[in-house]
């Protein structure tokens, strides 16, 4: 069986949240969505919704796909990422990543993306230029 690994694409007033990690050498200080693996017993939405209130503090409304489904490398992996939006009033707070930024249509160029977040990037900015918000 396939792991699945879930991001969010938190959106909040015509930018993305985009966090900087600090873990593993090969990949401290290049930037992704916040999410992380599909636990037994999960679908994508839960697993979704319990990272980003273990890493940020924060609820989110979990909305449709945004970009391709993305091999990770080894093969083992797909990476999906979906639409969020806050609820209420809690701001994300680093507990797990070393930075986060919240970054327009013409700023997902000013990081360095993971290569897996590359494409959804991508497929990001055309939703932030128009200042479109995630819908279920």
């Amino acid at each position: 069986m396939q792991l699945v690994v879930v991001g969010a694409a938190i959106i909040s007033g015509g930018r993305v949240l985009a966090c900087a990690r600090s873990d593993q050498p090969e990949s401290a200080g290049h930037w992704e969505f916040p999410g992380g693996k599909v636990e037994p017993g999960e679908d994508d939405v839960s697993a979704l919704i319990r990272e980003c209130r273990e890493e940020l503090g924060v609820r989110i409304d979990v909305g449709p796909t945004v970009g391709p489904e993305v091999p990770l490398p080894g093969g083992r992996a797909v990476l999906r990422v979906y639409t969020a939006r806050l609820c209420g009033d809690a701001a994300p707070r680093l507990t797990e990543h070393a930075e986060m930024r919240w970054l327009a249509a013409d700023e997902l160029s000013d990081v360095a993306w993971m290569p897996a977040d590359v494409p959804i990037a991508e497929a990001l900015r055309p939703l932030l230029a128009e200042g479109a918000s995630p819908s279920r």
